[in-house]
């Protein structure tokens, strides 16, 4: 079983094929995996802008797809000439018709390669941004056509779960076995959500963001710092070095832990994002000191707010392990902060290898073949669902 999935629900074109090894438990090889960020374009915006990302998915996916199948030692090049039948041609010009030069890449690969050795592929339908979404499955469906190969649409979010209990061994992928029932924290840029998890594929989401994602707010109060895009990272390395030098934050640079005693398993980061700004514009400008000070209370802020959440979550559930994804779950001080939560308490962390944090296509593959390992079939029509819920995935 060879299976090809494509990631395109923000501002990364990512590609990978794995191919199934023999046994019960679900493992495998990667044969080829690929991501190609757009982050300095999106740098001038502050942000990902929607029609930016889809144009940039466009200009990519066919070539990316073909150095993926090259990579993987399944690309035969055609020694004659080929053109699609008549009916798969016109398929292809009604699914592309907007956008003529992936029309145009997609049936120069068609025409020049052989039907590659795939069996399945899976693509993520949401959520996301929806422009930059209806590339990557629009570029799944084009491969359905020209090839005959079924689609396993896929939800992003269950993709991060499936990422953090992936395990590298001997030379292979495998998703471990966990006690259940789990709790999964997601944490991104677009979500922020607890999830209870009775097994795989049986979520209910528990506890959410009621207006921005922590890495959303990681991102604006960077902004407001003057820090430079993307701005998560930029504010835990300050916060980092404030520890190690040891800066103890003034009283007026504290700020409040949003929800920490709401009694639900809630978030909220736009009070926090009001409150830096307001310590912002009594304070400039912003000397390095103050602004590594103001850095350190915000990341504190968030982390004592999730890891309160997570504590409440495992205690009402039940949990035995918790499982941690999303971009956001790259910071060492969460990282931390959530290790040191389990060991008191008792439970298993699960937590990605950091190049699995952010967005990949192989958290898309192992799903896709978790989906096919307990016997889901493929679906024929596929949207662009910006807000799908893992609970209905």
């Amino acid at each position: 079983m060879i299976l090809l999935a494509i990631e395109t629900s923000c501002d990364e074109t990512a590609i990978s094929i794995i191919k199934r090894a023999r046994g019960k438990q679900v493992r495998f090889e990667v044969l080829s995996h690929k991501v190609l960020s757009q982050i300095d374009l999106h740098a001038q915006y502050g942000g990902v802008f929607p029609m930016l990302a889809k144009r940039e998915h466009a200009k990519a996916i066919t070539q990316l797809i073909a150095e993926a199948l090259g990579e993987a030692e399944l690309l035969v090049e055609r020694t004659n000439t080929f053109h699609l039948p008549h009916a798969k041609r016109k398929k292809l010009e009604t699914l592309l018709e907007r956008e003529p030069e992936m029309l145009q890449a997609m049936n120069t690969l068609f025409e020049g390669i052989q039907k590659p050795l795939v069996d399945a592929i899976a693509v993520t339908e949401g959520p996301g941004l929806e422009p930059a979404l209806w590339i990557g499955i629009t570029a799944a469906q084009a491969l359905r056509t020209a090839w005959d190969i079924p689609i396993y649409p896929i939800n992003h979010m269950e993709g991060h779960v499936m990422a953090s209990i992936l395990q590298e061994k001997d030379g292979l992928y495998e998703l471990q076995d966990i006690e259940f029932p789990a709790c999964a924290l997601l944490i991104s840029g677009g979500h922020t959500e607890i999830v209870r998890i009775a097994k795989l594929r049986s979520y209910t989401v528990i506890g959410k963001t009621r207006d921005d994602a922590v890495g959303e707010a990681f991102d604006k109060a960077a902004r407001m710092m003057d820090l430079p895009y993307p701005g998560g990272p930029e504010i835990s390395r300050l916060a980092e070095y404030a520890r190690k030098e040891g800066l103890v934050v003034r009283d007026d640079l504290r700020l409040p832990r949003p929800m920490l005693h709401s009694g639900d398993l809630n978030f909220s980061c736009s009070g926090l994002k009001t409150a830096v700004l307001t310590r912002i514009q009594k304070n400039k400008p912003l000397d390095d000191i103050t602004r590594r000070m103001l850095a350190l209370e915000f990341e504190n802020a968030i982390t004592d707010v999730i890891v309160a959440k997570v504590k409440q979550a495992m205690y009402e559930t039940r949990a035995k392990s918790l499982i941690v994804g999303g971009g956001v779950s790259a910071n060492t001080h969460i990282r931390f902060a959530l290790q040191e939560l389990a060991t008191a308490e008792g439970f298993t962390l699960y937590i990605p290898d950091r190049k699995l944090s952010t967005d990949n296509a192989l958290m898309i593959a192992s799903t896709g073949l978790m989906h096919l390992d307990v016997g889901e079939e493929p679906r024929a029509k596929l949207a662009a669902r910006g807000s799908w819920s893992i609970e209905e995935s």
